[in-house]
């Protein structure tokens, strides 16, 4: 079964609070941006272990590129 843009979503907005989450992509590689209070106080860094941690062992096994905009609701309304 190939992953899509709507099951990253999903796996998303399971695993993490987001006010606005966009996902993009072919199959292989994916874009999204996602928009979490989580994010508040967090480098970039530790932003995108947040989406990492939500989407687990599907980073590894299903996921093979996946670039990120993320964004607290300030950022992403300024």
């Amino acid at each position: 079964m190939s992953t899509t843009p709507e099951l990253i979503h999903g796996y998303i907005s399971a695993g993490l609070e987001c006010t606005h989450l966009e996902v993009e992509g072919d199959g292989q590689h994916f874009t999204a941006v996602i928009v979490s209070p989580a994010f508040a106080g967090k480098r970039p860094i530790q932003r995108h272990q947040l989406v990492y941690a939500a989407l687990g062992d599907r980073m590894r096994e299903e996921i093979h590129a996946l670039s990120m905009k993320t964004l607290t609701p300030d950022e992403y309304q300024g």
